[in-house]
């Protein structure tokens, strides 16, 4: 892929076409500081990546604010912000990585479709009001909060942009003489006293930015930012227009002096209030995400959200499945563009996710905090389980505050962190041995492939099969030439610069074939457990189209290719088929599963009710489920082709699922292990937080649990390895 160029004012000439190892595909915004892009992880997690302009790179000063940023935003990582990734402010073009929402700005959504009426009003106010609350308890100023750095996500609104925003305890502090912010949305303090801006300021950027959104100018509104600087410090607001029912909270907002405006907190009761004089139902109804969306790309904002096109009709080839209700039968395909058609728009379809909007809008988003001690090396719970031979455990094996990631094979738990591998006794957590390895460029964990411990691709130092009993190395390659690297049974598959794929014997180190694979210029593959295949795809440039390609990982033969309509990700394989989220080519939202059968080339298509961003998801004896972000989690019968059930699991981001007969098993940001009834999608056990003491550290992907003999392995951001019983999770 050639760099990505771009014209226009203040854009480089030539973009980098990698962030670190997150790789850069289109652009969805440009501003004074840097280019957002959107990017994906190895594992395919969507990512708004900023990068930095190449001439404020070389300045020092800059660079100072950049860290910054990075610092503050990681620090307020959370349900109401666009969560931190990764990032290099020392990079030669410094970068930060956040997770990519979908969403217009509120900016953006004003100028398009028109001020907001009252419900939806109140609902920004209350979700901006919970989002500052977190901001400002980890002691972060925004002192920038403004239309553009809103993001409408369909859970709420999200406050992003930490450019010039400032921690209390910071050692950059703002230059005399020097005004940092947007002048229609700087409180007056900002104006007078810009050493001396605390919290209240962003709640005064909270009452412009309402009065923008009611009436689509603010309450301070001239051509000249020098009339505004002198209305907002002397002048009384203009709010015409904005509704009776939240002008005086605006109005308290808007206060001169920092002491008369309330608190997040207070803003939130003076909500809830106000919200119980209205019918429940009709208030949760009104959304602000617009029906209509547009390229992503079209944006000028900086911000990483984007809208999209209404969607398009069904392919012809598709069928649809009947949704959730047990009984109901599958339309007709004749009828698939008009029940598309019919469909109610993302502004209504919001509610649809359930629980995650009732709680932005009627109560705090709460968070277990970690009480107690510190966790001791090695402990076990003394609680016995219902097989009585097994008792849960958990370990801290490296005391490093970093998030292991683990699998199962030869009876031993595998799990790396950065420079290091090591094995586990499954029974005890006591540890086998440990092996250092340099640090990889591949995040994931050790894979058990020919009888052998795999750790992960690593250019400078190459490929290493570690002995599982003993840890130590048996053979080693180079692979400075690829770029890529699966496992699929017992054979490794390494991707060339070039495209070509070379699998290794994974046993011996030995290559086995060498060969490009038809209709792929650089192919990444899907495996699953228990199926001799692996799975090649690649989407067409416009979304429309997919092929997928099945390849014998043995001797690398094609054994079925196909051409299949929409953008597909193989998620898993049931009998003879093979499960396909498909997404929106636009909008990126998985809003149906596919099964195709290759042995009669036939298509079956289960339209979710609800569509779901960022989708991982397992299949389990023919029921795919599938997490997205904001935490919904569902589960979807393809062999009967419906949706099974939907549950908000309350938890903004989620690993993947992984499921067996009877329990789905995910882990949260904070450390927690969440079991839900996989027969009605009942939550029915969790294990506590585990956080690092640094709790705004952000992983980039949630290792997913590890299920072997009816146990459950998971691990957790304060470097916790544990254990527990997976046939009993009321007992957690």
């Amino acid at each position: 892929m050639a760099p990505q160029r771009n014209a226009g004012a203040g854009a480089e000439a030539e973009l980098p076409e990698y962030a670190g190892h997150y790789r850069l595909e289109s652009r969805l915004g440009s501003g004074g500081m840097g280019v957002v892009h959107l990017a994906r992880s190895t594992s395919g997690l969507k990512l708004a990546v900023k990068v930095v302009h190449a001439q404020f790179a070389r300045d020092r000063e800059f660079r100072g604010r950049f860290r910054q940023e990075v610092a503050a935003a990681r620090r307020v990582s959370g349900a109401f912000t666009a969560p931190v990734v990764d990032a290099d402010p020392e990079a030669e073009r410094p970068w930060m990585a956040t997770l990519f929402i979908p969403g217009p700005t509120l900016a953006e959504h004003v100028k398009r479709n028109g001020p907001m009426p009252s419900p939806q009003l109140r609902r920004l106010m209350a979700g901006l009001a919970e989002g500052l609350r977190d901001i400002h308890r980890v002691g972060v100023v925004h002192r920038d909060l403004k239309p553009s750095n809103v993001l409408l996500a369909e859970d709420g609104p999200k406050v992003i942009d930490f450019g010039i925003s400032r921690p209390k305890d910071s050692e950059l502090r703002t230059e005399t003489g020097k005004l940092i912010g947007t002048p229609p949305f700087m409180a007056p303090e900002q104006f007078r006293r810009p050493r001396e801006v605390g919290p209240s300021a962003d709640i005064f950027a909270l009452g412009s930015l309402l009065v923008h959104a009611a009436t689509g100018r603010g309450p301070f509104d001239s051509d000249s930012p020098y009339v505004v600087a002198y209305q907002v410090v002397h002048d009384e607001p203009d709010l015409t227009g904005v509704p009776e029912g939240i002008t005086p909270l605006v109005l308290r907002c808007l206060a001169k002096e920092p002491e008369e405006r309330p608190s997040p907190d207070e803003l939130m009761r003076e909500l809830r209030s106000v919200a119980a004089s209205y019918d429940t139902r009709a208030f949760l109804a009104e959304a602000f995400i617009p029906a209509q969306r547009t390229d992503p790309t079209a944006s000028t904002s900086t911000a990483p959200g984007h809208q999209a096109e209404p969607e398009p009709d069904e392919p012809e080839t598709a069928e649809h499945g009947s949704g959730p209700g047990a009984d109901a039968e599958e339309p007709p395909a004749g009828q698939a563009a008009a029940r598309r058609s019919a469909r109610p728009p993302l502004s209504k379809r919001v509610l649809l996710g359930g629980g995650t909007l009732a709680l932005a809008v009627f109560g705090t988003l709460f968070s277990v905090q970690l009480l107690g001690d510190e966790v001791p090396e090695k402990r076990t719970t003394g609680v016995r389980t219902a097989a009585a031979s097994f008792q849960a455990w958990e370990v801290t094996p490296s005391g490093e505050q970093s998030t292991p990631q683990c699998s199962y094979g030869a009876g031993r738990l595998f799990c790396a962190l950065p420079g290091q591998v090591f094995a586990l006794d499954p029974d005890d957590g006591g540890t086998l041995w440990r092996h250092t390895v340099a640090r990889t460029d591949r995040s994931g964990p050790p894979a058990l492939s020919g009888g052998l411990v795999q750790p992960a691709l690593n250019q400078r130092r190459g490929l290493e099969a570690l002995d599982p009993a003993s840890g130590k190395p048996v053979w080693r390659q180079n692979t400075a030439e690829y770029r890529g690297l699966d496992s699929a049974g017992s054979t490794l598959l390494l991707t060339g610069d070039d495209g070509t794929v070379t699998g290794v014997d994974a046993a011996s180190g030995d290559t086995r074939w060498s060969s490009p694979i038809p209709g792929h210029d650089m192919p990444y593959f899907d495996s699953f457990a228990g199926d001799p295949l692996t799975y090649a795809t690649s989407t067409s440039a416009d979304g429309s189209g997919t092929r997928v390609t099945a390849v014998d990982p043995q001797t690398g033969e094609v054994r079925w290719d196909a051409r299949l309509t929409g953008t597909l990700k193989p998620v898993g394989t049931m009998n003879d088929s093979v499960v396909l989220t498909s997404e929106d080519a636009v909008y990126g939202e998985v809003e149906a599963l596919v099964r195709y059968t290759p042995g009669t080339r036939e298509v079956r298509r289960v339209e979710l009710p609800a569509p779901l961003a960022q989708v991982q998801g397992t299949v389990h004896e023919g029921v795919a489920h599938l997490a997205g972000t904001g935490g919904r989690l569902v589960a979807v019968d393809m062999g009967a082709l419906r949706q099974r059930w939907s549950l908000e699991t309350g938890v903004a981001r989620t690993s993947a699922p992984v499921a067996d007969a009877r329990h789905v098993f995910l882990t949260a940001p904070d450390g927690r292990l969440l079991a839900v009834d996989a027969r009605v999608g009942r939550l029915v056990g969790q294990t506590g937080p585990r956080m690092a003491a640094a709790s705004d550290r952000v992983v980039a992907a949630l290792p997913e649990p590890v299920l072997a003999d009816g146990h459950v392995y998971a691990t957790a951001p304060d470097g916790t390895v544990f254990a527990v019983d997976g046939r009993d999770p009321a007992t957690w």
